[in-house]
């Protein structure tokens, strides 16, 4: 059952270490750490994807800032309380976390694959230049009942596609994690820079 659960959520990312490790929270006396990784798309921008590791996988006690990684897990959610109300939080939980000698840009990999449910309306629009955009909420079920909540963002051909999509659809998804800044606005007077982690989709399938 667990590597079938792993199947339906499965991450590849290819990146320079930009943090410190920095504890988040201990299971049974294991310790996990949080960390940042840049992966950089063809386009020149850079992605910034946060990473929770075990501290039995890597010592987390080491500078690792500077140094190439290799990571593969999945891409996991959980709600924070704040501010009256819940935050989803996403970061990508490592199973491998090896370090590299090197990266060069044919192999700087931003890879993941979902097999997941709709649990939320599809929000279509299109951009002032007239791009095709639809926001989905994918539910990807965990072991233990538990699931994850996954943005992704579809463009073009594909948000038309996804824009039909029910509530319930079994769906598909192959595409990267993408960061991107936004201001949230805290009072009349106060706002403050975040950022958010969802899927562009590049391949979204619907089952039957």
């Amino acid at each position: 059952m667990a590597d079938k659960m792993f199947e339906n959520n499965q991450v590849t990312i290819m990146g320079e270490i930009v943090s410190d490790f920095v504890f988040s929270h201990e299971v049974y006396g294991e310790g996990f750490y949080t960390v940042e990784v840049s992966v950089n798309r063809l386009s020149n921008f850079v992605d910034y994807i946060p990473v929770m590791v075990s501290e039995r996988i890597i010592d987390v006690q080491q500078n690792c800032c500077g140094q190439f990684v290799y990571i593969t897990g999945q891409f996991r959610s959980f709600n924070r309380h704040e501010e009256h109300k819940n935050r989803l939080v996403l970061s990508v939980f490592a199973r491998e976390f090896e370090i590299v000698d090197e990266l060069d840009e044919e192999n700087a990999t931003n890879q993941i694959f979902l097999d997941g449910f709709i649990c939320k309306d599809s929000v279509y629009r299109k951009t002032p230049l007239g791009r095709e955009i639809a926001d989905l909420l994918v539910a990807v079920n965990r072991s233990y009942g538990k699931s994850d909540y996954i943005p992704c963002i579809c463009w073009g051909r594909n948000a038309r596609f996804a824009a039909g999509f029910e509530v319930g659809s079994h769906v598909q998804i192959w595409g990267r994690i993408q960061s991107r800044e936004y201001v949230k606005k805290l009072s009349e007077t106060e706002v403050e820079q975040r950022m958010a982690y969802e899927v562009s989709v590049s391949k979204i399938e619907f089952l039957e």
